[in-house]
């Protein structure tokens, strides 16, 4: 059913693995020289959530300490501080470590309003992706381009390396279907950075009306699409470590069926199963998982299937 991105997945991995990093990979945000005169004396909003990180250190906190105006906090799904469930509501409100506005663009409102965007001269996009098409990150990345667009209002992206940027894979989208996952004509596994897929979005004319983001982006410093990317924190809640990412595409295929991918366990998207004992001889027993997943398929049950926690 999914062997065809399995294996291939799996052998760029395999690779990949064996490669030396031979210089740093800075992703843009390291790069404060490189941006911050395009912030100064200006109100800045931030589009981020719990990846924008320096080192260890927020974007948020980074910026505040140089004296940047943030006026507002744009959110994606999972939140700020990436802890929400899949699909679980994000609400606006102040973020009550720093006192600035938050506000949700997951749920109803997708895209921020022209009220959100009066008093903003620039608006600063940095999240971690992870090269999927039906990743929401990119979808709220769409709906703010179209929003900046609409208001005239530049937006300056510091670009992330891609973990699965090096390879392309899966079926294009059929233009009859269209939704908060599959917004765009691509390949499921796009091989594009966030930067690269923006610049696409205006080149291909896919914003609404036709019209065009003013794009400003920081590039990747010594990054190629066939290096090999380890995530300095986990993007998403069920995406803890390097191999869930590289299954990611593959597995959230069964999510549309009553197959588990893990969720409710501690190694989500690296195994699968169902209630039938058919399915294979690995079990697992999906939990309640706060911070993780709340209320997962099959909670409670034993599940039947495979585990691919060994195969790389």
């Amino acid at each position: 059913m999914f062997v065809g991105f399995y294996l291939m997945a799996y052998c760029i991995f395999s690779q990949t693995n064996k490669e030396k990093k031979d210089v740093e990979i800075l992703p843009a945000s390291y790069q404060i020289d490189e941006y911050l005169p395009l912030l100064k004396n200006k109100k800045v909003a931030l589009a981020v959530n719990h990846t924008a990180l320096i080192q260890k250190t927020h974007l948020i906190d980074t910026l505040k300490s140089l004296g940047i105006d943030i006026k507002t906090i744009f959110v994606p799904e999972h939140g700020l501080r990436g802890k929400a469930d899949a699909g679980e509501k994000i609400n606006s409100g102040i973020d009550t470590k720093t006192n600035i506005p938050i506000v949700s663009l997951y749920g109803n409102q997708k895209k921020p309003s022209k009220e959100h965007l009066q008093n903003i001269d620039i608006v600063v996009f940095d999240m971690q992706d992870v090269g999927v098409r039906f990743y929401t990150y990119i979808s709220t990345l769409h709906y703010l381009m179209e929003s900046c667009a609409e208001n005239q209002k530049t937006l300056l992206i510091l670009d992330r390396p891609n973990p699965n940027g090096d390879y392309i894979d899966g079926w294009i989208k059929s233009p009859n279907y269209s939704s908060f996952v599959a917004l765009h004509p691509i390949p499921i596994v796009h091989g594009l950075t966030i930067g690269e897929l923006a610049q696409m979005i205006n080149g291909e004319n896919w914003l609404k009306n036709n019209t065009k983001t003013d794009l400003k982006i920081i590039k990747i410093k010594n990054y190629k699409h066939q290096n090999k990317y380890s995530l300095p924190t986990k993007p998403s809640p069920n995406l803890p470590n390097d191999l869930s990412i590289r299954l990611y595409a593959s597995l959230c295929l069964f999510e549309g069926t009553n197959i588990s991918v893990g969720r409710g366990t501690f190694f989500p998207f690296q195994v699968w199963g169902g209630l039938d004992k058919n399915l294979g001889k690995f079990t697992f027993t999906p939990k309640s998982i706060d911070g993780m997943a709340k209320k997962p398929m099959h909670e409670n049950q034993i599940c039947y299937g495979e585990n691919l926690q060994n195969e790389n």
